[in-house]
């Protein structure tokens, strides 16, 4: 006789077998991120956004072994992602591949519930058990309804209705519900016996990003300073299965794949497990195409519902790098189709004075690799207790070897810029137009700073610098910077004039 079960949720509990892939189906990953850097909501690392949110997909491959029978025959494959694209599968028959084609396809995802299990039992009969307080009452009869509790039709006639956590016993699992999705050929062969088989396909609902870890170190000279950078990797899988010992790749990259609409989604909530796994045998970079390709030297465990950080390349130790002040008092102004010749356009401008770190992602720096897009934190010892605290974040896109970093921290607390307007003037007939700017720069702090006042040209395309306090460079064709020195308590100012033509 079945024993009594509690409610329609312990039906299922006790129905659905234990999910995951087994220790030998040859599982191999290809993870592709197209998640923004820096970007990674906390709802994702908790697991409470769905697994079609994810912002990434990857490419799967398991290695099986079946026994065929020469003709047609069924195969089925479970334990697959829940999010798993149909028209991206493939499969193949590495023993006979020759002699072994695929006749048709499908993917099975009506996946066992308690609502689906009760609907199944509809106009069929059923026994139920309700708890009222130290005692139980048993009803049997036959199930009418599921919305919004149980409706039993009693053997006298009566009906009676009860909660949806009232006890459910069903004798078995109703025809048309499986408990995982599953993969069914309708496979042909010529020759029988075992075959070791192939299958791929994509899915959604795995995505990873970089996460760099740097802690600072001033130097002695004014501005020079180095760094000890980590690189992680994290990754989320929510797609609804678990790899087990699976070869794992990473691309980084901008690879092109066509978008579907946006969809708005549920939100299930699922268990999280933060795992961290450290081993020599780490990641190897290689060129792909035109990617980067980052493989695990060893076999790793995804479960489904986790966040897992694995290292990315040995810590880089003493990276040279520089601190730079920027004052950009009129940033984010461009040009528009026209002269811009209104005196008022863009005369207010910030007060903050931007900190930012810059180091080269070259072997002479002790570093020679490329970085992953990703988040990176900066933090510095306090020196007065020994503990790391943290100074700033920004994030980077892919960045190639021997190319330059560039980290903005936050704004200084004891370096102010203030940027007026001194004259402006236009000359409609000559088609000119002439400004003049006024940049202050204070120093409340101990040492002598250097600041870059940068400064855009945003009036109109065609200008030319006439007086000025100080010497500038050209950064591209609507921007220019002043490296000013300003002493320790004291104030420096720069002054120019601009002339747009037209």
């Amino acid at each position: 006789m079945t024993p009594f079960i509690r409610s329609a949720a312990a039906v299922l509990a006790t129905l659905l077998p234990a999910t995951g892939l087994a220790a030998d189906s040859g599982t191999a990953l290809t993870i592709y991120s197209s998640t923004r850097p820096g970007a990674i909501p906390p709802e994702l690392l908790r697991g409470s956004l769905g697994g079609a949110a994810i912002p990434g997909y990857a490419m799967v491959r398991q290695q099986r072994e079946l026994t065929l029978e020469r003709g047609r025959n069924s195969a089925r494959f479970s334990d697959v992602a829940a999010l798993i694209d149909p028209t991206t599968v493939s499969f193949e028959s590495l023993t006979d591949p020759a002699g072994t084609r695929v006749l048709a396809q499908n993917f099975q995802f009506d996946l066992v519930n308690s609502q689906k299990l009760l609907e199944k039992y509809i106009d069929r009969r059923i026994r139920i058990d309700q708890v009222r307080g130290s005692s139980t009452e048993s009803f049997v009869g036959t199930l009418l309804s599921t919305t919004g509790g149980l409706m039993l039709k009693l053997d006298d006639g009566s009906i009676q209705t009860l909660p949806h956590n009232a006890g459910v016993r069903l004798p078995e699992l109703p025809g048309g519900l499986i408990t995982r999705p599953t993969l069914v050929w309708d496979l042909e062969t010529a020759r029988a016996g075992q075959h070791a088989t192939r299958v791929s396909y994509q899915t959604g609902g795995l995505t990873w990003w970089a996460d760099y870890n740097l802690t600072l170190r001033e130097g002695a000279e004014a501005n020079s300073c180095a760094l000890d950078v980590a690189a992680w990797v994290s990754i989320v899988n929510r797609s609804g299965a678990s790899y087990n010992d699976a070869k794992l790749k990473l691309v980084a990259g901008d690879v092109q794949r066509i978008q579907p609409q946006p969809q708005t989604y549920a939100a299930p909530v699922g268990r999280s497990a933060m795992a961290m796994e450290m081993s020599a045998k780490g990641f190897e970079e290689k060129s792909f195409f035109e990617y980067h390709l980052y493989t695990l030297g060893r076999p790793t465990t995804l479960p489904d519902n986790s966040t897992q950080q694995l290292e990315l390349f040995p810590a880089a130790r003493a990276v040279p790098c520089e601190k730079t002040l920027v004052y950009a008092g009129a940033a984010g102004l461009r040009p528009h189709g026209s002269p811009a010749t209104d005196r008022n356009y863009g005369v207010s401008g910030n007060k903050k004075v931007d900190v930012y770190l810059g180091f080269k992602s070259g072997k002479e720096q002790n570093m020679g690799m490329p970085l992953p897009a990703g988040r990176i934190r900066v933090s510095k010892l306090d020196d007065a207790d020994g503990t790391l605290e943290f100074i700033g974040e920004d994030s980077i896109d892919h960045t190639p070897r021997n190319e330059q970093v560039l980290v903005k921290l936050g704004s200084a607390f004891d370096v102010v810029g203030e940027r007026r307007q001194v004259n402006f003037s236009v000359d409609s007939s000559r088609k000119t137009m002439t400004e003049e700017f006024e940049v202050k720069l204070r120093n409340q702090k101990k040492e002598t700073v250097t600041v870059m006042v940068k400064e855009n040209l945003y009036r109109w395309t065609n200008w030319n610098i006439g007086s000025k306090t100080h010497d500038y460079r050209k950064d591209d064709a609507r921007t220019v910077t002043f490296p000013v020195k300003v002493a320790a308590g004291a104030e420096a100012v720069v002054r120019y004039s601009v002339t747009y033509t037209w």
